[in-house]
């Protein structure tokens, strides 16, 4: 009975991680999966008897699969918002929105777009955009919202950890203004620790890291 346990959590895990390497695969999928697998693994090990061990991981899974769906499906459609909402910078090349993991979204601005070189007052073209992000945001509550500034390598290391921190403080205060809840919010300054390009304009940008509420 116990090795049919472990079969049932083994094969969930496995189609679990073969569904995240499949790019197709959307967020509700994987997250059933994925969640379904966690479920498994948590009623087995909150089982007795062999008998309560497979229904303990039986229950675990499907109620996991259920809150794994939510959660995938909840992100699917705000990735959709997002893109709809930032089309229009999209297509400038401007902005981008990418899926970290199927229960993260992450909405990238380039800072030349939103600053001028070496400022964190946000430019006027850039509230229009930052009223449309918020606007989604307001529509799916059930996230938490890291603000990441991000510079380049020019400059000392504690001049960038200071202008990135104003530059992410500045788009949060001005989501707030937009209707954003404050206690869903963070913001970071990264300076020039995480580089994404050897272009050094690539790697200034503000992250917009948006993480599905379990």
């Amino acid at each position: 009975m116990k090795k049919l346990v472990i079969i049932l959590i083994s094969t969930l895990f496995i189609f679990s991680c073969a569904s995240m390497g499949q790019k197709e695969t959307t967020g509700t999928g994987v997250g059933a999966l994925g969640g379904a697998a966690a479920g498994a693994g948590i009623g087995a090990a909150t089982g007795g008897s062999p008998s309560r061990i497979l229904a303990g991981a039986v229950i675990g899974a499907l109620a996991g699969g259920v809150i794994g769906n939510r959660i995938g499906s909840y992100m699917d459609d705000q990735d959709r918002a997002l893109q709809q909402a930032m089309a229009s910078s999209i297509a400038q090349n401007q902005a981008y929105v990418t899926r970290a993991n199927e229960q993260t979204v992450v909405a990238t601005f380039k800072s030349d777009v939103m600053f001028d070189s070496g400022s964190s007052i946000v430019k006027a073209g850039a509230y229009q955009e930052l009223d449309r992000v918020a606007n989604v945001l307001n529509q799916y509550p059930q996230t938490t919202v890291r603000i990441e500034g991000h510079t380049d390598d020019i400059g000392s290391e504690q001049m960038n950890i200071t202008l990135s921190e104003s530059r992410a403080n500045a788009v949060k205060n001005i989501l707030i203004q937009k209707g954003v809840n404050p206690g869903r919010m963070m913001s970071v300054g990264m300076g020039k620790c995480c580089p994404i390009s050897s272009d050094k304009a690539a790697n200034r940008r503000v992250n917009l890291v948006i993480v599905g509420n379990q």
